[in-house]
Protein backbone atom coordinates (compact mmCIF):
# COMPACT_ATOMS: atom_id res chain seq x y z
CA UNK A 1 0.00 0.00 0.00
CA UNK A 2 1.34 3.28 -1.04
CA UNK A 3 0.68 5.88 1.56
CA UNK A 4 0.05 9.75 1.59
CA UNK A 5 1.72 12.07 3.97
CA UNK A 6 -0.17 14.55 5.48
CA UNK A 7 1.30 17.68 7.62
CA UNK A 8 -0.02 18.51 10.76
CA UNK A 9 -0.26 22.20 11.90
CA UNK A 10 -0.85 22.76 15.36
CA UNK A 11 -2.00 26.66 15.87
CA UNK A 12 -2.90 26.30 19.49
CA UNK A 13 -0.45 29.08 20.46
CA UNK A 14 -1.93 31.35 18.03
CA UNK A 15 -5.90 30.50 17.17
CA UNK A 16 -6.28 28.35 20.02
CA UNK A 17 -5.61 31.33 22.07
CA UNK A 18 -8.22 33.03 20.49
CA UNK A 19 -10.14 31.28 22.77
CA UNK A 20 -12.11 33.78 25.70
CA UNK A 21 -10.04 34.52 28.72
CA UNK A 22 -7.01 32.34 27.83
CA UNK A 23 -3.83 33.99 27.27
CA UNK A 24 -0.10 32.10 27.31
CA UNK A 25 2.61 33.59 28.80
CA UNK A 26 6.02 33.91 26.94
CA UNK A 27 7.55 30.99 29.17
CA UNK A 28 4.39 29.50 28.47
CA UNK A 29 4.27 29.62 25.20
CA UNK A 30 8.19 28.35 25.07
CA UNK A 31 7.24 25.15 27.01
CA UNK A 32 4.48 24.32 24.92
CA UNK A 33 5.98 25.25 21.36
CA UNK A 34 8.87 22.63 22.61
CA UNK A 35 6.48 19.58 23.60
CA UNK A 36 4.80 20.14 20.55
CA UNK A 37 7.14 20.00 18.41
CA UNK A 38 9.87 17.60 19.69
CA UNK A 39 8.04 15.24 21.72
CA UNK A 40 4.26 15.39 19.86
CA UNK A 41 6.40 15.57 16.79
CA UNK A 42 3.81 17.84 14.97
CA UNK A 43 4.72 18.97 11.42
CA UNK A 44 4.68 22.87 12.10
CA UNK A 45 3.31 25.12 14.75
CA UNK A 46 1.70 28.73 14.10
CA UNK A 47 2.36 30.80 17.49
CA UNK A 48 1.55 34.09 16.85
CA UNK A 49 -0.46 37.13 15.14
CA UNK A 50 2.15 39.42 14.11
CA UNK A 51 1.65 42.88 15.69
CA UNK A 52 -0.51 41.66 18.77
CA UNK A 53 1.52 43.55 21.89
CA UNK A 54 5.03 43.70 23.35
CA UNK A 55 4.43 40.36 24.88
CA UNK A 56 3.75 38.53 21.79
CA UNK A 57 6.79 39.78 20.38
CA UNK A 58 9.10 38.56 23.10
CA UNK A 59 7.48 35.19 23.03
CA UNK A 60 7.85 34.50 19.54
CA UNK A 61 11.57 35.91 19.92
CA UNK A 62 12.13 32.89 22.78
CA UNK A 63 10.29 30.64 20.38
CA UNK A 64 12.27 31.67 17.35
CA UNK A 65 15.41 31.68 18.98
CA UNK A 66 15.17 28.08 20.78
CA UNK A 67 13.68 27.19 17.36
CA UNK A 68 17.02 28.24 15.73
CA UNK A 69 19.19 26.06 17.85
CA UNK A 70 17.82 23.51 17.76
CA UNK A 71 16.88 23.00 13.69
CA UNK A 72 13.17 23.46 13.82
CA UNK A 73 13.07 27.28 12.89
CA UNK A 74 11.54 26.46 9.45
CA UNK A 75 8.21 24.81 11.22
CA UNK A 76 7.43 27.98 13.53
CA UNK A 77 4.80 29.81 11.72
CA UNK A 78 3.06 33.37 12.17
CA UNK A 79 -0.10 34.89 10.98
CA UNK A 80 0.52 37.76 9.35
CA UNK A 81 -1.32 40.71 7.64
CA UNK A 82 -1.17 42.25 4.09
CA UNK A 83 -0.49 45.67 5.90
CA UNK A 84 2.37 47.31 3.63
CA UNK A 85 5.48 45.15 5.28
CA UNK A 86 4.10 46.23 8.70
CA UNK A 87 3.67 42.38 9.49
CA UNK A 88 7.17 41.60 8.00
CA UNK A 89 9.25 43.69 9.58
CA UNK A 90 7.46 43.02 13.03
CA UNK A 91 8.53 38.81 11.59
CA UNK A 92 12.03 40.26 11.16
CA UNK A 93 12.33 41.47 14.61
CA UNK A 94 10.97 38.61 15.64
CA UNK A 95 13.42 36.55 13.92
CA UNK A 96 10.35 34.34 12.46
CA UNK A 97 10.88 32.89 8.80
CA UNK A 98 7.44 30.81 7.90
CA UNK A 99 4.34 34.13 7.42
CA UNK A 100 0.93 32.50 6.95
CA UNK A 101 -0.25 35.57 5.19
CA UNK A 102 -4.36 36.31 6.22
CA UNK A 103 -6.32 37.48 3.08
CA UNK A 104 -9.39 37.48 2.20
CA UNK A 105 -11.23 33.98 0.67
CA UNK A 106 -14.83 35.35 -0.03
CA UNK A 107 -16.23 37.95 -2.02
CA UNK A 108 -18.40 39.06 0.78
CA UNK A 109 -15.40 39.86 3.07
CA UNK A 110 -13.41 41.62 0.07
CA UNK A 111 -16.15 43.94 -0.30
CA UNK A 112 -17.59 44.53 2.68
CA UNK A 113 -14.41 44.74 4.84
CA UNK A 114 -11.68 45.85 2.96
CA UNK A 115 -14.13 47.67 0.72
CA UNK A 116 -11.19 46.54 -2.63
CA UNK A 117 -11.88 44.98 -6.00
CA UNK A 118 -10.37 42.00 -6.39
CA UNK A 119 -7.24 43.26 -8.41
CA UNK A 120 -6.74 45.41 -5.76
CA UNK A 121 -6.37 42.94 -3.29
CA UNK A 122 -4.33 40.46 -5.58
CA UNK A 123 -1.73 43.47 -5.99
CA UNK A 124 -1.01 44.13 -2.17
CA UNK A 125 -0.38 40.49 -1.62
CA UNK A 126 1.91 40.21 -4.41
CA UNK A 127 4.10 43.21 -2.86
CA UNK A 128 3.70 41.70 0.49
CA UNK A 129 4.74 38.53 -0.96
CA UNK A 130 8.30 40.19 -2.76
CA UNK A 131 8.77 41.81 0.23
CA UNK A 132 8.91 38.35 2.54
CA UNK A 133 11.33 36.76 -0.65
CA UNK A 134 13.31 40.01 -0.77
CA UNK A 135 13.78 39.24 3.14
CA UNK A 136 14.15 35.23 3.10
CA UNK A 137 10.79 34.84 4.34
CA UNK A 138 8.62 31.92 3.62
CA UNK A 139 4.83 32.75 2.46
CA UNK A 140 2.19 30.24 2.83
CA UNK A 141 -1.50 32.32 2.36
CA UNK A 142 -5.06 31.73 4.67
CA UNK A 143 -8.08 32.58 2.65
CA UNK A 144 -10.26 33.77 5.06
CA UNK A 145 -13.81 32.69 5.10
CA UNK A 146 -12.96 29.82 2.57
CA UNK A 147 -15.90 28.14 2.76
CA UNK A 148 -18.64 30.81 2.48
CA UNK A 149 -16.48 31.90 -0.58
CA UNK A 150 -17.21 28.65 -2.27
CA UNK A 151 -20.60 28.43 -1.29
CA UNK A 152 -21.42 32.03 -2.81
CA UNK A 153 -18.34 33.10 -4.92
CA UNK A 154 -16.95 30.64 -6.21
CA UNK A 155 -15.84 32.48 -9.63
CA UNK A 156 -13.99 34.78 -7.27
CA UNK A 157 -12.23 31.62 -5.32
CA UNK A 158 -11.10 30.20 -8.73
CA UNK A 159 -10.17 33.65 -9.93
CA UNK A 160 -7.66 34.17 -6.25
CA UNK A 161 -6.46 30.64 -6.52
CA UNK A 162 -5.13 31.23 -10.26
CA UNK A 163 -3.85 34.49 -9.02
CA UNK A 164 -1.78 32.47 -6.12
CA UNK A 165 -0.65 29.20 -8.65
CA UNK A 166 1.46 32.26 -10.22
CA UNK A 167 3.34 33.38 -6.97
CA UNK A 168 5.74 32.38 -4.93
CA UNK A 169 3.32 30.33 -2.01
CA UNK A 170 4.26 27.14 -0.67
CA UNK A 171 1.13 26.57 1.22
CA UNK A 172 -2.62 27.69 0.46
CA UNK A 173 -4.49 27.43 3.67
CA UNK A 174 -8.22 26.62 3.57
CA UNK A 175 -10.08 27.82 6.63
CA UNK A 176 -13.85 27.02 7.39
CA UNK A 177 -13.59 30.16 9.68
CA UNK A 178 -16.71 29.93 10.73
CA UNK A 179 -17.38 25.97 10.68
CA UNK A 180 -20.63 26.15 8.79
CA UNK A 181 -19.40 23.31 6.32
CA UNK A 182 -21.14 19.62 6.29
CA UNK A 183 -18.88 16.66 5.94
CA UNK A 184 -20.33 16.57 2.06
CA UNK A 185 -19.40 19.87 1.04
CA UNK A 186 -16.40 19.92 3.06
CA UNK A 187 -15.29 16.82 0.50
CA UNK A 188 -17.02 18.64 -2.59
CA UNK A 189 -15.28 21.86 -2.15
CA UNK A 190 -11.83 20.08 -1.55
CA UNK A 191 -11.96 17.66 -4.15
CA UNK A 192 -12.74 20.25 -6.51
CA UNK A 193 -9.98 22.49 -6.11
CA UNK A 194 -7.56 20.13 -5.33
CA UNK A 195 -8.68 18.47 -9.31
CA UNK A 196 -8.18 22.14 -10.71
CA UNK A 197 -5.06 22.38 -8.63
CA UNK A 198 -3.16 18.95 -8.20
CA UNK A 199 0.54 20.94 -7.82
CA UNK A 200 -0.37 22.93 -5.30
CA UNK A 201 -0.95 22.46 -1.28
CA UNK A 202 -3.49 22.87 0.29
CA UNK A 203 -4.24 22.84 4.32
CA UNK A 204 -7.27 22.43 5.46
CA UNK A 205 -8.81 24.49 8.68
CA UNK A 206 -12.00 22.91 10.29
CA UNK A 207 -13.50 25.05 12.90
CA UNK A 208 -16.59 23.47 15.07
CA UNK A 209 -19.53 25.33 15.61
CA UNK A 210 -21.94 22.35 14.37
CA UNK A 211 -19.04 19.72 16.51
CA UNK A 212 -18.58 18.70 12.85
CA UNK A 213 -14.90 19.41 13.17
CA UNK A 214 -13.31 15.79 12.96
CA UNK A 215 -15.64 14.53 10.75
CA UNK A 216 -15.34 17.53 8.13
CA UNK A 217 -11.52 16.76 9.10
CA UNK A 218 -11.73 13.40 7.69
CA UNK A 219 -13.89 14.14 4.59
CA UNK A 220 -11.08 16.89 3.77
CA UNK A 221 -8.33 14.40 4.25
CA UNK A 222 -10.40 11.74 1.93
CA UNK A 223 -11.01 14.83 -1.02
CA UNK A 224 -7.30 15.25 -0.69
CA UNK A 225 -6.36 18.01 1.42
CA UNK A 226 -2.47 17.91 2.38
CA UNK A 227 -2.20 19.07 5.52
CA UNK A 228 -4.37 19.87 8.56
CA UNK A 229 -4.72 22.91 11.10
CA UNK A 230 -5.79 21.35 14.60
CA UNK A 231 -5.51 22.65 18.00
CA UNK A 232 -4.61 20.63 21.54
CA UNK A 233 -8.57 20.37 23.02
CA UNK A 234 -9.83 21.05 20.41
CA UNK A 235 -9.66 25.13 21.59
CA UNK A 236 -10.51 28.35 19.25
CA UNK A 237 -12.58 30.89 19.06
CA UNK A 238 -16.26 30.37 19.45
CA UNK A 239 -16.91 26.36 19.58
CA UNK A 240 -12.88 25.74 18.90
CA UNK A 241 -10.95 23.67 16.11
CA UNK A 242 -10.53 20.54 15.01
CA UNK A 243 -9.39 18.78 18.29
CA UNK A 244 -5.59 17.26 17.84
CA UNK A 245 -6.25 14.00 20.10
CA UNK A 246 -9.52 12.97 18.20
CA UNK A 247 -8.38 13.83 14.68
CA UNK A 248 -4.97 11.80 15.16
CA UNK A 249 -6.95 9.04 16.60
CA UNK A 250 -9.31 9.21 13.50
CA UNK A 251 -6.34 9.27 11.01
CA UNK A 252 -4.76 6.42 12.97
CA UNK A 253 -7.66 3.84 12.91
CA UNK A 254 -9.67 4.66 9.81
CA UNK A 255 -7.60 6.36 7.07
CA UNK A 256 -4.53 3.68 6.50
CA UNK A 257 -3.42 5.09 3.61
CA UNK A 258 -2.64 8.22 5.13
CA UNK A 259 0.97 8.64 7.23
CA UNK A 260 1.08 11.14 9.89
CA UNK A 261 4.57 11.64 12.08
CA UNK A 262 2.71 12.81 15.36
CA UNK A 263 3.32 10.67 18.64
CA UNK A 264 -0.24 10.11 19.68
CA UNK A 265 1.12 8.66 23.15
CA UNK A 266 2.16 12.25 24.23
CA UNK A 267 -1.70 13.32 23.16
CA UNK A 268 -2.64 13.31 26.64
CA UNK A 269 0.48 14.55 28.29
CA UNK A 270 0.35 17.80 25.93
CA UNK A 271 -3.33 17.90 26.55
CA UNK A 272 -2.81 18.36 30.42
CA UNK A 273 0.03 20.44 30.35
CA UNK A 274 -1.92 23.03 28.18
CA UNK A 275 -4.85 22.67 30.68
CA UNK A 276 -2.76 23.77 33.07
CA UNK A 277 -1.41 26.63 31.32
CA UNK A 278 -5.08 27.73 29.72
CA UNK A 279 -7.13 27.33 32.76
CA UNK A 280 -9.72 25.17 30.36
CA UNK A 281 -10.95 22.38 31.86
CA UNK A 282 -10.48 19.48 29.59
CA UNK A 283 -14.57 17.81 30.15
CA UNK A 284 -14.51 14.74 31.50
CA UNK A 285 -16.47 12.55 28.40
CA UNK A 286 -13.83 14.55 26.08
CA UNK A 287 -12.54 11.63 23.74
CA UNK A 288 -9.04 10.33 23.88
CA UNK A 289 -8.09 12.82 26.82
CA UNK A 290 -11.16 13.28 28.91
CA UNK A 291 -10.92 11.94 32.66
CA UNK A 292 -13.87 9.15 32.10
CA UNK A 293 -13.43 8.21 29.00
CA UNK A 294 -11.16 4.85 29.76
CA UNK A 295 -13.24 4.50 32.89
CA UNK A 296 -16.14 1.35 33.10
CA UNK A 297 -18.65 2.08 35.16
CA UNK A 298 -20.98 -1.10 34.90
CA UNK A 299 -20.25 -4.07 36.87
CA UNK A 300 -21.20 -6.07 33.36
CA UNK A 301 -18.66 -4.24 31.31
CA UNK A 302 -15.95 -5.07 33.88
CA UNK A 303 -17.27 -8.76 33.94
CA UNK A 304 -17.24 -8.65 29.95
CA UNK A 305 -13.65 -7.64 30.05
CA UNK A 306 -12.55 -10.45 32.84
CA UNK A 307 -14.17 -12.56 29.79
CA UNK A 308 -12.02 -12.19 26.46
CA UNK A 309 -11.62 -8.21 27.11
CA UNK A 310 -15.37 -8.30 25.42
CA UNK A 311 -16.02 -4.20 26.22
CA UNK A 312 -12.43 -3.70 24.56
CA UNK A 313 -11.98 -1.59 21.14
CA UNK A 314 -8.65 -0.25 19.22
CA UNK A 315 -8.99 2.71 21.62
CA UNK A 316 -6.80 1.09 24.11
CA UNK A 317 -5.64 3.62 26.55
CA UNK A 318 -2.42 2.46 26.61
CA UNK A 319 -1.92 3.82 23.13
CA UNK A 320 -2.14 7.48 24.69
CA UNK A 321 0.11 6.71 27.63
CA UNK A 322 -3.16 6.17 30.06
CA UNK A 323 -4.82 3.39 32.19
CA UNK A 324 -7.95 1.41 31.82
CA UNK A 325 -10.28 2.27 35.26
CA UNK A 326 -13.35 0.53 36.20
CA UNK A 327 -15.16 2.97 39.03
CA UNK A 328 -16.54 2.32 41.97
CA UNK A 329 -20.31 3.54 42.78
CA UNK A 330 -24.09 2.40 42.71
CA UNK A 331 -23.56 0.80 39.39
CA UNK A 332 -20.80 -1.54 40.30
CA UNK A 333 -20.66 -5.18 40.29
CA UNK A 334 -17.71 -7.52 42.20
CA UNK A 335 -16.47 -7.44 38.74
CA UNK A 336 -15.53 -3.58 38.72
CA UNK A 337 -14.30 -4.05 42.86
CA UNK A 338 -12.12 -6.91 41.78
CA UNK A 339 -10.47 -5.32 39.15
CA UNK A 340 -9.60 -2.46 41.20
CA UNK A 341 -8.40 -4.90 44.28
CA UNK A 342 -6.21 -6.61 41.62
CA UNK A 343 -4.28 -3.21 40.70
CA UNK A 344 -4.02 -2.45 44.69
CA UNK A 345 -2.54 -5.85 44.84
CA UNK A 346 -5.41 -7.00 47.71
CA UNK A 347 -7.81 -10.39 47.76
CA UNK A 348 -11.02 -10.91 49.45
CA UNK A 349 -12.80 -13.93 50.48
CA UNK A 350 -16.38 -14.07 49.07
CA UNK A 351 -18.54 -13.07 51.90
CA UNK A 352 -15.95 -10.24 52.59
CA UNK A 353 -16.19 -8.80 48.74
CA UNK A 354 -20.00 -9.14 49.11
CA UNK A 355 -20.27 -6.59 52.15
CA UNK A 356 -17.63 -4.27 50.23
CA UNK A 357 -19.57 -4.59 47.07
CA UNK A 358 -23.11 -3.53 49.29
CA UNK A 359 -20.59 -0.73 51.42
CA UNK A 360 -19.31 0.85 47.70
CA UNK A 361 -23.28 0.85 46.34
CA UNK A 362 -24.39 2.57 50.03
CA UNK A 363 -21.50 5.21 49.22
CA UNK A 364 -21.99 5.67 45.95
CA UNK A 365 -25.99 7.11 46.08
CA UNK A 366 -24.01 9.81 48.04
CA UNK A 367 -20.85 9.81 45.99
CA UNK A 368 -21.42 10.01 42.34
CA UNK A 369 -17.36 8.34 41.80
CA UNK A 370 -15.95 5.96 44.46
CA UNK A 371 -12.12 6.09 43.64
CA UNK A 372 -9.56 2.95 43.41
CA UNK A 373 -7.82 5.60 46.42
CA UNK A 374 -10.72 4.94 48.39
CA UNK A 375 -10.95 0.96 48.13
CA UNK A 376 -8.55 0.83 51.34
CA UNK A 377 -10.27 2.61 53.69
CA UNK A 378 -13.41 0.62 52.38
CA UNK A 379 -12.66 -2.12 53.25
CA UNK A 380 -10.89 -1.42 56.76
CA UNK A 381 -14.43 0.21 57.31
CA UNK A 382 -16.19 -2.47 56.58
CA UNK A 383 -14.51 -5.45 58.11
CA UNK A 384 -14.19 -3.42 61.43
CA UNK A 385 -18.10 -4.63 61.95
CA UNK A 386 -16.95 -7.74 63.95
CA UNK A 387 -19.65 -7.07 66.22
CA UNK A 388 -23.58 -7.82 66.72
CA UNK A 389 -25.06 -4.70 66.13
CA UNK A 390 -26.84 -3.73 69.22
CA UNK A 391 -26.70 0.06 69.17
CA UNK A 392 -28.13 2.05 65.98
CA UNK A 393 -27.75 5.97 65.45
CA UNK A 394 -31.19 5.95 63.69
CA UNK A 395 -31.47 9.95 62.78
CA UNK A 396 -29.91 13.13 63.68
CA UNK A 397 -29.99 16.83 63.10
CA UNK A 398 -26.76 18.87 63.55
CA UNK A 399 -27.25 22.63 63.46
CA UNK A 400 -24.63 25.07 63.55
CA UNK A 401 -25.76 29.07 63.65
CA UNK A 402 -23.35 31.91 63.56
CA UNK A 403 -23.02 33.50 67.06
CA UNK A 404 -25.06 30.31 68.85
CA UNK A 405 -23.65 26.98 69.75
CA UNK A 406 -24.47 24.06 67.80
CA UNK A 407 -27.15 22.05 68.67
CA UNK A 408 -27.87 18.09 68.12
CA UNK A 409 -30.85 16.47 68.30
CA UNK A 410 -30.71 12.31 68.16
CA UNK A 411 -32.19 9.41 68.12
CA UNK A 412 -30.76 6.25 69.21
CA UNK A 413 -31.83 2.73 69.48
CA UNK A 414 -29.90 0.14 72.30
CA UNK A 415 -30.86 -3.28 72.48
CA UNK A 416 -34.39 -2.25 71.17
CA UNK A 417 -35.15 0.41 72.69
CA UNK A 418 -35.14 4.26 71.57
CA UNK A 419 -33.93 7.17 73.49
CA UNK A 420 -33.68 10.50 71.73
CA UNK A 421 -32.11 13.49 73.30
CA UNK A 422 -31.07 17.38 72.45
CA UNK A 423 -27.80 18.84 73.56
CA UNK A 424 -25.12 21.55 72.60
CA UNK A 425 -21.73 21.57 72.42
CA UNK A 426 -18.21 24.13 71.02
CA UNK A 427 -19.08 21.69 67.79
CA UNK A 428 -21.64 19.56 65.88
CA UNK A 429 -19.43 16.49 66.75
CA UNK A 430 -19.19 17.39 70.41
CA UNK A 431 -22.78 18.69 70.53
CA UNK A 432 -23.33 15.07 69.43
CA UNK A 433 -21.41 13.39 71.52
CA UNK A 434 -22.82 15.28 74.36
CA UNK A 435 -26.64 14.06 73.97
CA UNK A 436 -24.78 10.51 73.82
CA UNK A 437 -23.22 10.81 77.01
CA UNK A 438 -26.87 12.66 78.36
CA UNK A 439 -28.86 8.82 77.05
CA UNK A 440 -26.29 6.62 78.43
CA UNK A 441 -26.27 8.87 82.05
CA UNK A 442 -29.84 8.80 82.47
CA UNK A 443 -30.49 5.39 81.86
CA UNK A 444 -27.47 4.31 84.07
CA UNK A 445 -26.15 2.18 81.02
CA UNK A 446 -22.50 2.54 81.50
CA UNK A 447 -19.74 5.27 81.96
CA UNK A 448 -18.97 6.01 77.80
CA UNK A 449 -14.61 5.83 77.13
CA UNK A 450 -12.90 9.27 77.12
CA UNK A 451 -11.95 10.54 73.23
CA UNK A 452 -8.27 10.62 73.34
CA UNK A 453 -7.29 11.00 69.74
CA UNK A 454 -9.24 11.88 66.75
CA UNK A 455 -7.62 12.44 63.13
CA UNK A 456 -9.29 12.58 59.69
CA UNK A 457 -7.65 11.26 56.65
CA UNK A 458 -8.55 11.14 52.94
CA UNK A 459 -7.32 9.06 50.11
CA UNK A 460 -3.78 10.60 48.89
CA UNK A 461 -4.63 13.03 45.48
CA UNK A 462 -8.64 12.85 46.09
CA UNK A 463 -10.82 15.65 45.64
CA UNK A 464 -12.81 17.77 48.07
CA UNK A 465 -15.57 15.46 47.46
CA UNK A 466 -13.46 12.31 48.60
CA UNK A 467 -14.62 9.65 51.17
CA UNK A 468 -13.19 10.57 54.47
CA UNK A 469 -12.09 8.07 57.16
CA UNK A 470 -12.13 9.99 60.31
CA UNK A 471 -9.70 7.65 63.49
CA UNK A 472 -10.97 8.17 66.76
CA UNK A 473 -8.93 6.33 69.48
CA UNK A 474 -10.90 5.79 72.72
CA UNK A 475 -9.67 5.13 76.43
CA UNK A 476 -11.50 3.55 79.15
CA UNK A 477 -10.45 1.60 82.60
CA UNK A 478 -9.85 -1.23 80.33
CA UNK A 479 -7.88 -0.11 77.45
CA UNK A 480 -7.08 1.99 74.71
CA UNK A 481 -8.99 0.96 71.58
CA UNK A 482 -9.76 2.54 67.68
CA UNK A 483 -12.68 2.75 65.60
CA UNK A 484 -13.05 4.05 62.24
CA UNK A 485 -15.70 5.95 60.34
CA UNK A 486 -16.17 6.60 56.17
CA UNK A 487 -18.28 8.79 54.78
CA UNK A 488 -18.02 11.42 51.93
CA UNK A 489 -18.95 14.21 55.27
CA UNK A 490 -16.32 14.70 57.72
CA UNK A 491 -18.74 14.92 60.95
CA UNK A 492 -20.69 11.50 59.52
CA UNK A 493 -17.73 9.69 59.62
CA UNK A 494 -17.11 10.63 63.00
CA UNK A 495 -20.49 9.50 63.78
CA UNK A 496 -20.10 6.48 62.41
CA UNK A 497 -16.51 5.73 64.43
CA UNK A 498 -18.76 6.69 67.14
CA UNK A 499 -21.40 4.36 66.72
CA UNK A 500 -18.60 1.23 66.05
CA UNK A 501 -17.24 2.62 69.99
CA UNK A 502 -21.09 1.78 71.13
CA UNK A 503 -21.66 -1.52 70.35
CA UNK A 504 -18.05 -2.48 70.92
CA UNK A 505 -18.49 -1.39 74.97
CA UNK A 506 -22.02 -2.83 74.83
CA UNK A 507 -20.84 -5.84 73.07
Amino acid sequence: MSFRKIEIMDTTLRDGEQTSSVSFSASEKLTIAKLLLEELKVDRIEIASARVSEGELQAVKDVTKWAAENNHLSAVEVLTFVDKGVSINWMLEAGAKVQNLLTKGSLNHLTHQLKKTPNQHFEEIKENIELAQKHGIITNVYLEDWSNGMRNSKAYVYEFLDFLSSQAVTRIMLPDTLGILTPEESFNFIKEIKEAYPKMHFDFHAHNDYDLGVANVMAGLNAGADGLHLTVNGMGERAGNAPMSSTIAVINDFMPHLKIGVNEKMLYTVSKLVENFSGLVIPSNKPIIGANVFTQTAGIHADGDSKNNLYFSDLMPERFGRTRKYALGKSSGKANIQKNLQELGLQLNDEDLKKVTQRIIELGDKKQVVTKEDLPYIISDVLDRTYEEKVKVNTYVLTHSKGLKPTTSVSITIEGETFEENAQGDGQFDAFMNAIKSIFKNERLMVLPDLIDYAVRIPPGSRSDALCETIITWKNTEKEFKTRGLDSDQTVSAIIATEKMLNIIIN
